[in-house]
């Protein structure tokens, strides 16, 4: 009679079961290797970008960019970042800090800088696709979701305008967006299993979007055989 209380009461003072705690680790242990993982992503990006090459995108599949709607955004941050490591390094010359501490902070500064630059290339390097497999949605290294052709039953145009986070899980819903906007949503026949950037998992049957031209995205859909496709809003 006491042993559900207890363990209850254990829970609030951070225990729990000796499964419960090595599965709370192991999940503490994903975030870090998650985060290693985008900057791995990101650096590989940078390279596809030089070379003008874009990652995942078979020749029997359309591309399907995103970029658009954010780069503004995102080139405004890199700028801010770039001012931000000038400024700090005349600020340290001004009041006299010593070179070891100013090259530390200018590190640290730089790599900054470096990072905006793989988000800004996985952005582009990494643009949805559809293809007669499925349809694949990403949001830069952060999330990558395979919809098998068979589970989708329909793509659709939305126009919604407040979406709230880049990646969200609403009940059964992924919602991916830019700049808090949707455009497409993709029904499923049965859940799909989603690995959420940290980790985390979700089952979805509803997914929406953004594509920078989501006629074309939809056309796509259509043409490929990706889906059962209908136009109307949502």
């Amino acid at each position: 009679m006491t042993a559900r209380p207890d363990r209850a009461a254990a829970r609030r003072n951070g225990g729990g079961t000796p499964v419960e705690q090595v599965g709370a680790l192991r999940r503490l242990g994903v975030v870090p290797r998650r985060l290693v993982g985008f900057e791995a992503a990101g650096l590989v990006s940078l390279w596809l970008w030089v070379r003008r090459r874009r990652h995942g995108v078979p020749e029997s599949a359309t591309a399907v960019p995103y970029a658009g709607a954010v780069a503004s955004t995102m080139v405004m941050f890199l700028v801010v970042s770039v001012v931000e490591l000038v400024a700090v390094e005349i600020l340290l010359r001004a009041v006299g800090a010593p070179a070891p501490l100013r090259h530390a902070i200018l590190l640290i500064d730089a790599y900054g800088v470096l990072i905006a630059l793989a988000v800004i290339a996985a952005t582009v390097t990494r643009p949805h696709v559809i293809g007669p497999d499925g349809i694949r949605i990403r949001s830069a290294a952060f999330l990558d979701v395979r919809v098998p052709r068979r589970l989708v039953t329909e793509v659709r145009l939305v126009r919604n305008y407040n979406e709230q986070g880049t990646i969200r899980v609403d009940g059964d819903v992924l919602i991916v967006s830019a700049i808090a906007q949707t455009n497409l949503v993709v029904e499923l026949t049965e859940p799909l299993r989603v690995v959420r950037p940290l980790g985390r998992v979700a089952y979805v049957r509803t997914i929406r979007f953004f594509a920078d031209d989501p006629a074309a995205a939809l056309a796509a859909a259509t043409s490929s055989g990706a889906a059962v496709t209908s136009s109307g809003s949502g």
